[in-house]
């Protein structure tokens, strides 16, 4: 949903103009801090951590978007449009391959966040869960799984980076020809 909404905000200045004011608003309310508002909405389980989730991680993926599709080189966009591309090709052929490093450093910072928020909301609200696993175990003094949660954490952030690099790297492969 971000990356379609971040295109249209970037590229159609009526978008900009009647979305921004409720883009700032919540791009500027912490997602831990309405945690119990989802809760509350949404009860203590699955539903509400991944309303949660979804919600910290929407901001860097539109504000990436937005940010790439505005920084493509012009001269490009004018160049496709001297040589007749539709708006539709313009988008498939220049604005889209120019912004996906832009945009998959939101999805890489996005998931990272996910990750974080997902943890936190597991610590404060959940039942189960890594961060529930965490959190009991510091209670309990179980020292030794409190580690492997904290390192299965790691492992997973670096495998989620690790899958979105490839990701990338298939999706740009023009930037690495020389």
């Amino acid at each position: 949903v971000s990356i379609p909404l971040g295109v249209a905000i970037a590229w159609y200045r009526p978008v900009a103009e009647f979305l921004n004011p409720l883009l700032e608003l919540f791009r500027n309310t912490a997602a831990l801090a309405l945690l119990p508002v989802f809760v509350l909405i949404l009860g203590i389980g699955e539903t509400s951590k991944v309303a949660l989730v979804i919600y910290a991680s929407s901001f860097p993926i539109l504000l990436n978007t937005i940010s790439g599709v505005r920084t493509v080189d012009p001269l490009l966009v004018k160049s496709a449009r001297s040589l007749g591309l539709s708006p539709i090709r313009l988008f498939q052929k220049v604005i889209l391959p120019a912004a996906v490093p832009t945009i998959f450093t939101g999805l890489r910072m996005a998931a990272a966040s996910s990750i974080l928020v997902l943890i936190a909301a597991e610590m404060v609200g959940a039942k189960a869960g890594l961060g529930y696993l965490i959190t009991a175990s510091q209670l309990n003094f179980q020292i030794p799984n409190m580690y492997a949660g904290i390192v299965t954490i790691a492992l997973v952030g670096v495998a989620f980076n690790g899958v979105l690099v490839a990701i990338e790297d298939r999706l740009s492969g023009w930037r690495h020809t020389t």
